[in-house]
């Protein structure tokens, strides 16, 4: 099994920024206040579903959704400033959207940006939000590219952000944790299929007709679904799900849509309505239902109840396992890299292309040249980690490959290790240092927008967090 180098530990010091110096920086430059009472954990929930008429990831909505796109995550009190959590069913939240969302998410909770995780589940027919490409075209008076309009994103921010305010008064007392997870039955395989020159030979997308691809192996995955939930005596008050895989059936059908992953999490709550269920996609730039795909539509139900039972059996390890909580067994903290652009990628040539207008849909020239905007003012992105008693959950940028989810599981094996990608999209895909050589769609200069000296530098970050204890 491919495997990724880790950083000796000397170096990984130097980069560490821990939950209180953070939390000393804030109330020096705000006035924030942390919150006493205990712990308690407040929940949000609002419609992320866009409307008819907008323009999605691969073109417009065209009728209103069946199952209704969410937005929504959990509020922590009591430990420290508080510390959001918030999943929304896009595509992909990039460079100044993802920025605006933890900071509006965090003035809303009391707290600092740092203390905000959000993070895509990666739904295709689904809205994509990256303010800074919006403000690319609009600088340059771009017609024709109606994907990044951030009316729509903006209104849901600012739903969130209410329910948020509205939550907080009726924050519950946290009493217990537990964590479970199970292995999810044939859902998820590897997308890259190498040959013997250790080069890719062929591909499995979501969907793949090719009945000799399917029958190749799964390849290298994580086959299982963590559950981090939370109860309040014998209430279950959240369920937090963390499963890698690309999560599409079938997309590009112009009805907004939260997939598999989403009629997962709502036949979960018909079994737990007591608690919010919130999901995560992981590591899965390169995984994907392929395998187990042939494009037929009956296969979106399929793999809905497929995940929905591993989300029960998980749930039901984390019911055993259910321990006493407090407020000192909670922290986060997070590390600033420095993700800097692929070299491949000249401003000259993604502004003539821009300029030429048109869109093709994730990804384009304008989300490269997005991330080159940004990158170029070298704003780093937070990498984040959650601890909750022996229970570390990553947040993480991008497409991350799977092999940096199965390394932070080698990190730290006596501790339960869950990983949540798709946090900045603006970066793209991030494969391993190696699989740049290897060739393929994902690593590709279109698909990626970083190269492969981002494997040291985020590694750092994860065995860092990993390491010393938030």
């Amino acid at each position: 099994m491919p495997r990724i180098e880790l950083l000796p530990r000397w170096v990984l010091g130097l980069v560490f920024i821990g939950t209180g110096f953070l939390a000393g920086l804030v109330q020096a430059a705000d006035g924030v206040k942390p919150r006493g009472r205990g712990l308690r954990l407040a929940c949000f929930d609002v419609d992320a579903t866009p409307p008819v008429g907008f323009r999605m990831a691969y073109g417009p909505a065209k009728r209103p959704a069946d199952l209704s796109l969410r937005c929504r995550g959990i509020v922590l009190l009591g430990a420290e400033l508080p510390i959001v959590l918030c999943a929304v069913d896009w595509i992909g939240i990039g460079n100044a959207a993802h920025d605006a969302f933890r900071e509006e998410l965090a003035t809303a909770a009391g707290t600092s940006p740092d203390r905000v995780a959000v993070q895509s589940l990666h739904q295709h027919d689904a809205p994509h939000a990256d303010f800074t490409a919006e403000n690319v075209i609009k600088e340059l008076g771009v017609a024709g590219v109606h994907r990044f309009d951030g009316a729509f994103p903006r209104q849901v921010l600012a739903a969130a952000v209410a329910a948020i305010k509205q939550s907080l008064p009726d924050a519950r007392p946290v009493t217990h944790f537990g964590y479970g997870e199970h292995a999810v039955a044939e859902i998820a395989s590897n997308r890259r299929l190498l040959g013997p020159d250790g080069m890719v030979r062929a591909w499995r997308g979501s969907t793949t007709r090719d009945p000799a691809l399917r029958a190749e192996p799964e390849g290298l995955i994580d086959p299982l679904l963590s559950t981090l939930a939370f109860w309040s005596g014998d209430e279950p008050l959240a369920v937090l799900t963390a499963y890698a895989t690309h999560p599409m059936s079938y997309y590009r059908t112009g009805v907004p849509s939260p997939d598999f992953p989403g009629i997962a999490r709502f036949l979960r709550s018909q079994d737990v309505p007591s608690a919010l269920h919130v999901h995560f996609t992981g590591a899965a730039g390169n995984i994907a239902a392929g395998k187990y795909n042939d494009g037929s539509r009956s296969n979106r139900v399929l793999f809905a109840t497929r995940l929905a039972a591993a989300m029960r059996q998980a749930f039901a390890a984390a019911e055993a396992d259910r321990r006493p909580l407090t407020a000192t067994d909670v922290g986060f903290a997070g590390v600033p890299v420095l993700l800097t652009p692929r070299r491949e990628l000249d401003r000259d040539t993604l502004l003539a292309a821009v300029r030429q207008g048109g869109d093709r849909g994730t990804f384009d020239d304008i989300d490269a040249l997005a991330w080159l905007e940004r990158a170029t003012e070298k704003q780093p992105i937070l990498v984040s980690c959650l601890r909750v008693g022996d229970v570390r959950m990553l947040h993480l940028p991008g497409e991350l490959f799977i092999e940096y989810q199965l390394a932070a599981r080698q990190m730290q094996p006596d501790l339960h290790v869950m990983l949540a990608a798709y946090g900045n999209y603006g970066t793209g895909y991030i494969g391993t240092a190696r699989a740049y050589n290897e060739g393929g769609y994902e690593t590709k200069v279109g698909s990626s927008f970083v190269g492969p000296e981002a494997e040291e530098k985020l590694l750092a970050a994860m065995q860092t967090l990993l390491e010393v204890a938030p």
